[in-house]
């Protein structure tokens, strides 16, 4: 294996880790692994083994052993075999699987360096930095931004995949333990349902914030308005190197020549944007009284990553 850290790219969901991800991946000796956490679409068995019953696990010290040896595999690129053929149903998994295979032999081979793209796993980075000395790379977007996003795509969210998860409560949430099983009771617009969640997921970034020195912690507008300057630094604390492929797909991903908006209520995914005008997106797929309900839902949290101006 290499001797560089493996990454893990996290923060909230519609944040850009996917973007993040995926540009990271274009530098030499690196993989992409995508979403390990995922309980809707994991990655496969050969890839991740490790089965998740709530979105936004929280895995520590209490809970590791249902969970461990799956990830350890996955981060070091150890390809499940035969978890995969016990859970082939067909010729054409069969012939998938050993596809797979070979192509994770390789990649041990050539000593590649596996960059996890999750943002389902922000409550577990911390073990995750702890049991698998990875670098952990933190994204921020603004509440607005993440709350259209949301609205667009029109995601609730079931809260009880939280309140379920006693841990959770007892290590992160705890302040807003009774204000979460209210919301996994009853039902809340689309709206306050998605600023509730962007403001527990990062008053979680900011404990890791004063806890973590060492951890990269961006925003995503900042990313947006300079991807090439903010990519090379990026690289630089990775110890990545930022070739001329990287900076063609950091182009290809991010130029004024892309679309301004790509999210729909199909959910079709696309990650060629205009980056620059992206960031405002926000402004016109939220109306002002929504604009103002998000702000006073979150503002006290918000306020250590936003300013004023970022409101405007």
């Amino acid at each position: 294996m290499s001797s560089r850290k493996p990454i893990l790219v996290t923060g909230s969901h519609r944040s850009g880790s996917t973007w993040v991800g995926k540009i990271i991946a274009e530098a030499p000796s690196v993989i992409y692994i995508h979403e390990p956490f995922n309980v809707d679409f994991p990655p496969g068995p050969g890839v991740c083994n490790a089965k998740f019953d709530h979105w936004f696990t929280h895995i520590s010290t209490t809970n590791e052993t249902d969970y461990y040896t799956a990830l350890r595999n996955t981060i070091e690129l150890r390809y499940g075999l035969w978890n995969a053929l016990t859970n082939s149903r067909s010729l054409g998994d069969l012939k998938q699987t050993f596809v797979e295979y070979r192509r994770f032999l390789g990649y041990r081979f050539q000593g590649l360096t596996p960059v996890v793209k999750d943002p389902i796993a922000l409550f577990s980075a911390e073990w995750l930095a702890e049991k698998f000395d990875m670098n952990i790379l933190v994204l921020i977007r603004h509440p607005a931004a993440f709350v259209s996003s949301i609205k667009t795509r029109n995601w609730p969210f079931d809260f009880s995949n939280l309140v379920q998860q006693p841990i959770l409560l007892k290590n992160y949430l705890s302040p807003f333990e009774e204000e979460l099983r209210e919301y996994a009771s009853m039902d809340h617009d689309i709206i306050d349902q998605a600023s509730f969640l962007w403001k527990i997921m990062y008053y979680v970034v900011l404990q890791y914030q004063k806890r973590h020195t060492d951890w990269i912690f961006v925003r995503h507008e900042d990313l947006s308005h300079n991807p090439s300057g903010v990519f090379q630094e990026l690289f630089r604390r990775l110890n990545l190197e930022f070739t001329q492929n990287v900076s063609n797909a950091i182009k290809f991903y991010s130029d004024s020549e892309n679309p301004r908006d790509v999210d729909s209520p199909t959910g079709e995914i696309s990650l060629r944007r205009n980056s620059e005008l992206n960031v405002s997106n926000w402004k016109y797929r939220l109306n002002a009284l929504e604009i103002e309900q998000v702000r006073n839902r979150v503002e006290d949290i918000s306020r250590q990553f936003y300013s004023d101006q970022d409101w405007a």
